[in-house]
């Protein structure tokens, strides 16, 4: 596990990477099947669970993204790649995937609806949460679940979501899945400054707001995972 996550150093072009996601491309390669592959670097961890993508066939993510010159303010500018988009300074206006619609992994769609919960985030918001909400037989399946959902709330706002408020992030699951509801948004408590706005948009998707303490102690905005799980287990489990 430690292995899989290790980055690599330097400044060459695997600086920065994660081993973890090499051994995937080399699988996925060598079985010609995402879903395959991630079965089999489960196995090779001893992983409890499944890891499956949302859809089979790659994707790219695209953003039309407003103030990223400072000299033009107003402009806006289409920016492709997660990890572009991601750490975008500007103002995100709209996301979308490239192809438009794509096919589902039907692994994932079974999952879905087979789900007692559906836990949403933390994560980028753009990038890695909303894009679910993009393709058509996943968004449906969100819907049609009988799963309870949860939505866990990041600690800080990032490049992608500069200037949002944690408000704003439950709203913006509703500007691109219209019919989207949950029942707990978890954040930490520390991290809300105000709770009535973060509640307010909790229960206009059906939620209540859960508040607990899940960030690391040093002040650093990230979680902490033992935290994170325990309080993950704790609502779950309807305690």
């Amino acid at each position: 596990g430690e292995l899989f996550q290790h980055r690599f150093a330097g400044s060459d072009a695997l600086a920065g990477h994660p081993v973890g996601n090499l051994v995937l491309l080399g699988l996925m390669e060598q079985l010609g099947d995402p879903v395959a592959a991630l079965d089999h670097a489960a196995a090779m961890l001893r992983a409890a669970g499944r890891v499956l993508p949302m859809c089979r066939l790659p994707v790219t993510i695209e953003a039309d993204v407003r103030g990223v010159d400072p000299a033009r303010p107003s402009g806006v500018v289409t920016i492709q790649g997660q990890h572009e988009v991601a750490v975008s300074s500007g103002h995100i206006e709209v996301v979308r995937l490239v192809p438009p619609e794509p096919q589902a992994c039907p692994e994932a769609v079974r999952a879905v609806l087979e789900a007692d919960w559906l836990v949403f985030g933390p994560g980028s918001w753009y990038t890695s949460v909303i894009p679910h909400l993009l393709v058509p037989e996943l968004a449906a399946a969100i819907v049609r679940s009988r799963a309870q959902r949860l939505i866990t709330l990041n600690l800080a706002a990032e490049g992608e979501t500069g200037g949002l408020s944690l408000a704003d992030h439950l709203g913006a699951l509703t500007r691109y899945l219209a019919d989207f509801r949950a029942d707990i948004v978890l954040a930490d408590g520390k991290a809300v400054e105000d709770p009535d706005p973060v509640a307010f948009a909790a229960q206009s998707l059906g939620a209540r707001l859960a508040l607990g303490p899940v960030a690391v102690a040093d002040g650093v905005p990230r979680h902490d995972p033992v935290a994170l799980g325990g309080e993950l287990a704790r609502l779950l489990a309807g305690v």
